[in-house]
């Protein structure tokens, strides 16, 4: 069941004014920075081995920090991920399964089931959380959690009413916008969150930056695109010259905060988080050394960076292989901040705090992904997914459902991470283990499937009959 959250914002806001900073004689609880990039899976990011996008400024949170390289969004689409953040619930747990305001496909095989266009206001959010805590909280950027997409519609389902005292959304650019006026909304929010830091060094603060890079369309000012073509393997189609300026400017941003934090000696008492909410559009670029991309339960979809410093606390340099999710922020940033949540939470994720300070990786018999949804960029149509150890099962519905389309495919992520080799024929057992976890998975989150299509039509399946904004 959700979670009750303060049942107004007068209640909310004097919870933030009357509670104090810290106890008294006990020491000030870290700050958190979480920024979260759009559409970003691990090849535009140069820690992770890609030489054609310099990213230094990311880059040296893994140098100074902790690298982790089986990181996974919660969803390959960007809503669900964005909720199970604030929540620390799976999407099937939520209903938030897909983009809002998502995409109908009328004469597909199967009818997309009547999921939650919005966090409700009964969840209880990772910033109401630490506001009981004593922080100051920020989000700039992009929310993408209310039932419409831009205002005044939005304003009901806004992030100031989930706990965010300083609020300033920004959105995706139109196509035809101008490529050199900060389309994207990279230096609005960064000045934004640059006197946020300035006015708040004073007390513990969650700044939360979800940019809007590198989403569609993807654009940038023409000279730094020019740059980028001229970058040896800008013919590559896992190297994009328009990404590449885009992840410049986004890399100038982190790289101004970080400075930030540093002039206001703020760095030793601040934990830096990145990360993106699903794998990179395959139109736009390659997910090498991923297969498939955004909409995709294959890694390409789901695979994302994570990088995370806290100096004095994770040690430089650190690499984990352990499988993070988008649900353990919620946990994790609770726990460092010095009160975990309280038990009768129904929360999916699982704590990083003892992993950060250097023990061992959280014990989890596996990850689950439930996506019941068509999209333009998908591949198989609705499915789930499950990982368990090194081995991953993609379970597409119209073959559970409809006993057509695409039968259950099963990879050994250890000793083929592209997913190339398909073991389902071969390893009969396996699959047949792995089915009924995802089985579970569905019946313990009360996931919402998709149905039989009276009106299927296979003539006419992939049009869709509406839009949402991705």
């Amino acid at each position: 069941m959700p979670r009750i959250l303060l049942p107004s914002v007068v209640l909310l806001l004097f919870a933030a004014l009357s509670l104090p900073v810290s106890g008294a004689g006990s020491p000030r609880p870290p700050n958190f920075v979480f920024i979260l990039a759009d559409d970003l899976g691990t090849p535009p990011v140069g820690a992770y081995g890609n030489p054609f996008y310099p990213t230094p400024n990311i880059d040296s949170l893994a140098r100074d920090g902790i690298k982790f390289t089986a990181a996974y969004a919660a969803c390959p689409v960007c809503s669900p991920t964005r909720a199970a953040l604030m929540t620390g619930q799976y999407p099937a747990r939520t209903r938030v399964t897909d983009f809002i305001a998502g995409n109908l496909f009328p004469f597909a095989r199967l009818t997309q089931p009547e999921w939650q266009k919005f966090l409700p206001l009964s969840a209880s959010t990772l910033a109401e959380e630490l506001v009981t805590r004593g922080y100051a909280t920020a989000l700039f950027g992009k929310w993408h959690l209310a039932r419409a997409y831009t205002g005044p519609e939005s304003v009901a389902e806004g992030p100031d009413r989930q706990g965010f005292h300083e609020v300033f959304i920004t959105h995706k650019p139109k196509a035809g916008a101008d490529p050199e006026n900060d389309t994207h909304g990279v230096g609005s929010t960064t000045a934004r969150a640059l006197d946020f830091l300035a006015r708040h060094r004073d007390r513990p603060f969650f700044l939360y930056l979800p940019h809007n890079s590198i989403h569609a369309p993807v654009m940038a000012p023409r000279a730094l695109v020019e740059k980028y073509r001229a970058r040896p393997g800008s013919d590559r189609p896992e190297n994009q010259a328009v990404i590449g300026a885009m992840m410049e400017i986004l890399d100038d941003s982190v790289g101004r905060v970080l400075a930030k934090l540093d002039a206001l000696g703020l760095r030793e008492n601040t934990v830096v988080i990145f990360t993106g909410d699903n794998g990179g559009l395959l139109k736009d670029a390659g997910q090498a050394p991923h297969r498939g991309g955004k909409a995709q339960l294959h890694e390409g979809g789901i695979r994302v960076p994570l990088l995370i410093r806290w100096p004095g606390v994770i040690a430089a340099g650190r690499v984990s292989e352990a499988p993070p999710s988008t649900m353990d922020f919620f946990p994790t940033l609770l726990e460092l901040a010095g009160k975990p949540a309280a038990p009768p939470a129904a929360i999916d994720g699982v704590s990083l705090a003892a992993h950060l300070r250097g023990g061992p990786a959280p014990a989890r018999p596996a990850i689950f992904w439930h996506y019941p949804h068509y999209h333009a960029s998908g591949d198989g149509g609705p499915a789930g997914a499950v990982r368990a150890g090194d081995w991953k099962l993609v379970e597409y519905y119209e073959h559970t459902i409809a006993k057509t389309g695409r039968a259950p495919e099963l990879y050994n992520l250890r000793t083929d991470p592209a997913e190339t080799k398909n073991l389902a024929v071969s390893d009969p057992a396996r699959v047949a283990n792995l089915l009924p976890l995802l089985a579970a998975h569905r019946a313990a989150t009360n996931a919402q499937m998709p149905t039989l299509n009276p009106a299927y039509d296979p003539a006419r399946a992939k049009q869709t009959g509406g839009k949402g904004a991705d």
